[in-house]
């Protein structure tokens, strides 16, 4: 690794992986016959930077977990990706993968290497082939967008993540601002080819300073290395209750599942080792391990949702993400379901608010991961439908699902919101009822001091069950107890 004092990627990599650890892998560059022209601009960035490419590759260690890390070299040609640097990002992905080892990525630059032409904008196929490879054998491939990247890199290896950060304030985006003013005569809009507006958007996981870049990363791998065996006994897991009296209880959930302080998907995370990759939104992304076994959560929080922030097809998007990541790493799903409903918005439909609760719907039943949905509150419309899907099912004992929240339904049968209470008695929202009829597997008292560490219980004893992954049981309707 060059310590050069101008090589940026030295700096990155001796922030990042712990001291003492990182191991190069680059073999000396061997120049091909080139134009004297670009021969002299390889010199002199060579001698500026002190690195002979625009990527330096190797291994090291973040929190003690051994990966593989791929570095641009912004100084060096503006980080541009020619054959040469191509093909060593390519050996560095497939040798992580030979080895059995996750990838740390962390583009800057501004793209293919105009000097070289085809040949170089081709080399970003073989990397996305390599990636593609390493995903396939189950391995992590981390990715870190740093200040600027652009071009073919952004719109190949910068944006296949299984986890994806960002630099704060960083230019991330896939036409180079100075290349568009060129071509349109106007520069391009303020704030559009950001980190923090990707991030909005759903793009980008979190925006992430680099000083806390190895706090994260080694809070990922910690989860995603974690093998353990849970420890079920003794867990204290709510025995399944008898159903409701008809004409209190559905209504007194609904009460109960809107109180402000009820506890959440926060307060489900709320231990260590939990790694929220997606949160500050409607729906959150995390890695968490219940009772040893890692699971990804995709949940719905229910605090960014009674401020207003009211589930769309962006978030519905990255729940999709979610099962992605899943699906790669071999990793089983939890879902949480706490909403009152989806975003109901002229932008929402024009977005494909419907077509993404279909996807999601559709996705989480064929996933080839065991899944296990868990109704924690409300469950109201398609926003809930998306994440209700799963082989297990476990629901607090005074949460609910219906198509519409009881005042909506009251609407459209009675033309008004009198008789929202009898509704949901008659429509059999309550858990209890849904436990009734087979609708749902496992119910757990969240009214009691210790109702969260009861849930974590349950989710635990279900994820060290093993898996099922049965379509037929993630599609049953009610009359389906077994």
């Amino acid at each position: 690794m060059s310590d050069h004092p101008h090589s940026v990627a030295a700096a990155v990599i001796a922030s990042v992986v712990d001291p003492g650890t990182f191991e190069a892998w680059d073999s000396p560059v061997v120049w091909e016959p080139l134009q004297p022209d670009y021969r002299s601009s390889l010199a002199r960035a060579r001698e500026r930077t002190g690195c002979d490419e625009s990527v330096i590759t190797g291994s090291g260690r973040v929190a003690g977990h051994r990966l593989a890390m791929v570095i641009s070299e912004f100084g060096f040609l503006g980080g541009s990706i020619g054959h040469t640097a191509g093909s060593r990002v390519v050996a560095a992905i497939e040798r992580a993968t030979r080895e059995r080892i996750p990838v740390l990525a962390l583009p800057a630059s501004g793209g293919t290497r105009m000097q070289e032409g085809t040949a170089a904008f081709l080399q970003m196929v073989a990397i996305t082939g390599a990636v593609n490879a390493h995903k396939a054998a189950g391995l992590p491939y981390l990715v870190y967008l740093r200040h600027p990247t652009t071009g073919g890199v952004f719109a190949s290896w910068g944006s296949l993540g299984h986890v994806t950060w960002a630099e704060p304030s960083a230019l991330v985006g896939f036409l180079g601002p100075r290349v568009y003013e060129g071509l349109y005569g106007e520069p391009f809009p303020e704030d559009v080819q950001t980190s923090e507006n990707l991030h909005r958007r759903g793009l980008v996981d979190s925006v992430v300073p680099t000083d806390q870049l190895a706090g994260v990363v080694g809070a990922a791998l910690a989860v995603l290395s974690r093998k353990g065996t849970a420890d079920v006994h003794g867990l204290a897991v709510a025995e399944p209750a008898p159903v409701s009296a008809p004409g209190c209880a559905a209504w007194d959930a609904v009460l109960a599942t809107r109180a402000p302080d009820r506890p959440g998907l926060t307060e489900l995370l709320e231990v260590d080792g939990a790694v929220v990759i997606r949160g500050d939104a409607p729906l959150w992304l995390a890695l968490h391990s219940f009772g040893g076994h890692p699971a990804v959560v995709i949940g719905h929080d229910r605090r960014a949702q009674a401020a207003g922030h009211l589930l769309g097809p962006t978030d519905l998007r990255v729940a999709r993400r979610g099962m992605a990541l899943a699906a790669d790493l071999d990793l089983p799903v939890v879902t949480v379901i706490d909403t009152p409903g989806a975003e109901l918005s002229v932008a929402a439909e024009e977005s494909g608010l419907a077509t993404e609760i279909a996807r999601c719907t559709a996705e989480l039943v064929s996933i080839s991961v065991p899944t296990i949905s868990v109704l924690l509150g409300q469950g109201a419309g398609g926003a809930a439908l998306a994440l209700f899907p799963a082989d297990r099912r476990i629901a607090a004992t005074d949460a609910w699902l219906s198509p519409l929240p009881p005042e909506g339904a009251s609407i459209i049968v009675h033309r008004d919101t009198d008789h929202a209470a009898q509704l949901a008695t008659d429509q059999g929202i309550a858990s209890y009822a849904l436990y009734a009829d087979g609708t749902v597997d496992v119910l757990v008292d969240m009214t009691v001091p210790d109702g969260m560490t009861r849930l974590r219980s349950a989710i635990a004893q279900e994820l060290a069950a093993g898996p099922r992954c049965s379509d037929s049981s993630r599609t049953r309707v009610p009359g389906a107890r077994r």
